[in-house]
């Protein structure tokens, strides 16, 4: 909780790089702050403690350092949480590298784009997942390599020392979809995630003895914090990719977890599971990012775990955590995002570039230190969404102007209202409409095609796609042949729920395709 003169709703202080109590270390330092014998990381095949994660790092980020001298490269990993994932971030960070961390259920055509986009001299990950890339995939320059081979590798490797990196200094690149345009890198700084890191673990009160599941995406902000969070208060972290929600209650009585962090359509999933008494008494945090918590839900996750601290939280990549609701007031209010996190400010905009009154609708901006460096080799849509603070910051600087609409209640608590982009998003994945049209697009069988997200109880939103036929494809190999290729070329969780197939789209006054009419006509 985060209390100032015993107010919990009081906002915290911001913090400024002249601030002396605030100490930013380069990002592997984080592998530094546990007891020696203390467990840091449970793997499938081992636990590492603090001491043999500190080992791992240096002789990794010694091996990187051999293999890539030029400071700043860019280094990619494409597998399942593993040794190799949960010690890139660190590794990297050591060796003045930059990671790149890819989601392993993307499919060969996102994952060529990142490469390219990026620019990356290196890629390690799973061979399954290597071998459905083709050559024209991998860029000139970038190699390749499986994980268990790079970490044989790095094993006899000489040891790198403590990084003393300036925290300024690029440390990683995030890739998030946006609501135009393919996937768009999010620069951060040494000092964006350590202070992330710290931030969280302050209001989350994580401590030594707490350990973490880490069922989040680690390609992901929330999901890469699961990890940063935890070893900054000297917890440990247990990494685990799970087929059913069964499996996440298994582990959670296996390993006496205390931290769950999670997406609401895992939480729906989870609150309707059967719990052994011990494995729900052993949580006692957590947390939701990704999309909101229902009424409903809130008081079904209350009742299931009744001793368990439960967080709202509201995020996105270009400003990392934003807000978060004190859990004492999640009963009486369960919609709300809550106030800025530490280290975050965070301002409700009107229209007329004034700080909105309470009970008025405004853009949600996000100023201070964990805002990010921008887009990777994009200025155009660095501009859009990286501008200047509002007069009223206390920051100043840059800041991100989110495209969210919010209120702000009497009691400063934010809510959320809607997107003012087109951006669907599905069980905490943001997607693209335009990624998904271009992949249409290129299977020769449509000649338009719009992608919308539309409600779902369960996922929050699920794509729906709009299409015309090529002339001269027929309607049964169109139907048949389109679901198939899409089937191959995008992930699941980018795959429509339904197609729509239309002879005529409607056409707004600009032109342009008109999306508003579609999305009411398939809403009605």
């Amino acid at each position: 909780m985060i209390a100032t003169n015993g107010n919990p709703l009081a906002e915290p202080e911001p913090i400024s790089a002249a601030n002396p109590d605030i100490t930013i270390r380069p990002l592997d330092h984080l592998a530094l702050r546990g007891a020696a014998d203390a467990p840091a990381l449970v793997l499938r095949d081992g636990v590492f403690s603090y001491e043999d994660l500190r080992a791992r790092v240096a002789t990794l980020s010694g091996w990187l350092r051999s293999r890539i001298e030029e400071p700043g490269a860019r280094v990619a990993s494409w597998a399942a949480k593993g040794e190799l994932t949960c010690l890139l971030p660190l590794a990297a960070a050591r060796a003045g590298l930059v990671h790149v961390p890819i989601n392993p259920l993307l499919k060969h055509a996102q994952v060529a784009h990142i490469l390219a986009d990026s620019g990356a001299r290196l890629l390690l990950g799973t061979p399954a997942r290597l071998a459905t890339l083709a050559a024209d995939d991998v860029p000139d320059g970038c190699a390749i390599m499986g994980e268990d081979e790079a970490l044989a590798a790095a094993a006899p490797a000489a040891a790198l020392p403590p990084s003393s990196a300036d925290p300024a200094e690029l440390a990683a690149i995030l890739y998030t979809s946006g609501s135009t345009g393919k996937p768009k890198g999010v620069m951060l700084s040494h000092a964006n995630m350590w202070l992330g890191a710290e931030s969280v673990a302050g209001y989350l009160g994580l401590a030594p003895d707490d350990r973490a599941l880490a069922v989040l995406p680690l390609s992901f902000d929330y999901g890469q914090n699961q990890l940063l969070s935890s070893w900054y208060a000297g917890a440990s972290a247990a990494p685990l990719d799970y087929l059913t929600p069964r499996d996440v209650v298994k582990a959670v009585a296996r390993l006496g977890i205390t931290t769950l962090a999670a997406v609401p359509p895992l939480w729906l999933q989870l609150a309707e599971q059967d719990w052994p008494a011990e494995a729900a008494a052993s949580l006692r945090t957590l947390t939701n990012s990704g999309g909101a918590l229902t009424v409903d839900l809130v008081r079904r996750l209350r009742a299931q775990f009744p001793t368990a601290k439960l967080f709202a939280m509201y995020g996105l990549t270009e400003a990392f955590r934003s807000t978060f609701l004190d859990p004492a007031l999640i009963d009486s209010h369960p919609t709300s995002i809550g106030k800025a996190i530490p280290h975050a400010e965070v301002l409700v905009i009107g229209d007329d570039g004034a700080v909105a009154a309470d009970g008025v609708e405004g853009e949600l901006i996000h100023c201070g230190p964990l805002v990010a460096q921008g887009y990777w080799h994009d200025p155009a849509r660095s501009a859009e969404r990286f501008r200047p603070a509002p007069a009223a910051s206390r920051y100043g600087g840059v800041a991100v102007w989110s495209g969210d609409r919010v209120k702000r209640d009497a009691e400063g608590l934010l809510h959320f209202v809607g997107r003012r982009d087109t951006m669907i998003k599905s069980a905490g994945n943001r997607i693209s409409p335009q990624e998904v049209e271009e992949v249409v697009l290129a299977t020769g069988l449509v000649a338009e095609a719009v992608a919308l997200g539309m409600a779902d109880p369960r996922l929050g939103q699920v794509v729906h796609l709009v299409a015309r036929r090529r002339a001269g494809v027929l309607a049964d190999v169109a139907e048949a042949e389109l679901p198939r290729l899409l089937q191959r070329e995008l992930p699941n969780f980018m795959q429509p729920r339904a197609i729509h197939w239309r002879d005529v789209l409607p056409l707004g006054a600009n032109g342009k395709i008109d999306r508003q009419a579609l999305q009411a006509e398939l809403a009605a």
